[in-house]
């Protein structure tokens, strides 16, 4: 077989190999077995030194032509395997326009129904001129008990089903708050009357049905001054609970109670409307009792480092949960903490529905 001959058989062979080739792996194997080092084709080349003048003449330019075919072989048909795996990724990745848009998480979000009575209840009692004070859920004997006029002993302590933690080398046991008031006291003892803040927090007693949890929501609010009196603090609640149920006006009836940290205390109720269903504020012959209230004891001014012939003030409790419940038909105080994300997505409310006195509470 002559020279030519044997370069044509070769080049034949390298050319289907490289059609042969089905990925750029394969295909470079193809290029290093022929243009490599050590390749076929480069193989070739090196011969050209032993040969007569004639035989180079006429080998050489074909050595050289069949190089330059097979590379420009191996690069078309790099070129091919390229487009053909474009092709098949924008097959895989190919979008379906005509598919609805998933929505945003700041469109599906929700906000729980608690923050959202929370952040209304700071927007209604800022705009009257109370600030906000927080404590630790945590709490000393003395911040929940003692100093709100509990003696030890008392039996007014049963009245609040305690968490208590283990007790201490020192003998003293820390608890769970069973109200917010130790943040009152806490206000009391470091702040200068006069004094105006609602305390809103986590709240724990041992008590669980269908409108009470062992974890629950309360907010607390505390005026000290030198001439605050019940008047006062019956426009507080008016406005607060008329502005919370967003109605014209309301009703309400006090009555007498007892709670150890207020004389005189008083329990209040809301005139209202009890329909099988729902529960309407402002309006009906019917009466929802709502929250607790009364004028701070003496002896709690006095255990708070202040003077009951020159400081007095009124206090006043409620459940943000039951409230909730009340304005949004909500029927068992247990579905808020059920963490079910279809509740939520019914009763949530949208991430971005900031509750403003302005704007409406609720809108």
């Amino acid at each position: 077989m002559s020279d030519l001959d044997s370069l044509n058989t070769l080049e034949a062979e390298i050319l289907g190999s490289i059609g042969a080739a089905s990925d750029e792996a394969a295909l470079e194997a193809v290029r290093v077995a022929a243009l490599g080092k050590k390749g076929s084709v480069s193989e070739k080349m090196k011969t050209l030194g032993g040969m007569d003048p004639e035989q180079r003449r006429t080998v050489g330019p074909a050595l050289n032509a069949l190089r330059d075919r097979v590379a420009a072989a191996i690069a078309e048909k790099k070129a091919a395997i390229a487009d053909a795996a474009l092709e098949a990724r924008l097959a895989s990745e190919k979008l379906d326009v005509s598919l609805p848009v998933r929505e945003s998480p700041l469109e599906t979000g929700r906000i729980h129904p608690v923050s959202q009575v929370t952040d209304e209840l700071v927007a209604i009692f800022s705009a009257m001129g109370f600030s906000v004070a927080e404590g630790p859920d945590i709490e000393t004997d003395d911040l929940n008990f003692t100093k709100l006029n509990f003696p030890v002993g008392h039996p007014a302590r049963e009245m609040h089903d305690t968490f208590f933690l283990p007790e201490k080398e020192n003998g003293e046991r820390l608890l769970l708050r069973t109200h917010t008031s130790p943040v009152q006291i806490r206000t009391m003892q470091s702040q200068e009357p006069p004094i105006r803040v609602i305390c809103p927090g986590r709240t724990y007693r041992f008590d669980m049905d269908q409108t009470h949890t062992p974890m629950f929501h309360q907010v607390e609010g505390l005026v000290i001054d030198r001439d605050a009196h019940l008047g006062h603090l019956k426009w507080v609640l008016e406005e607060f609970l008329k502005t919370f149920f967003e109605v014209p006006s309301v009703e309400l009836r006090f009555r007498p109670s007892f709670f150890p940290f207020t004389e005189p205390s008083m329990e209040v109720d809301v005139r209202c409307r009890k329909l099988p269903n729902e529960i309407r504020i402002g309006e009906g012959d019917d009466w929802l009792e709502i929250l607790g209230c009364g004028m701070v004891h003496p002896n709690v001014l006095r255990n708070c480092g202040l003077d009951p012939d020159v400081w007095q003030g009124f206090a006043w409790g409620i459940g943000i949960d039951r409230i909730a419940m009340l304005k949004y038909g909500m029927p068992d105080l247990r579905d808020l903490f059920g963490a079910d994300a279809r509740w939520l997505a019914h009763y949530g409310f949208r991430p971005l529905d900031f509750p403003t006195l302005a704007g409406g509470l609720s809108s």
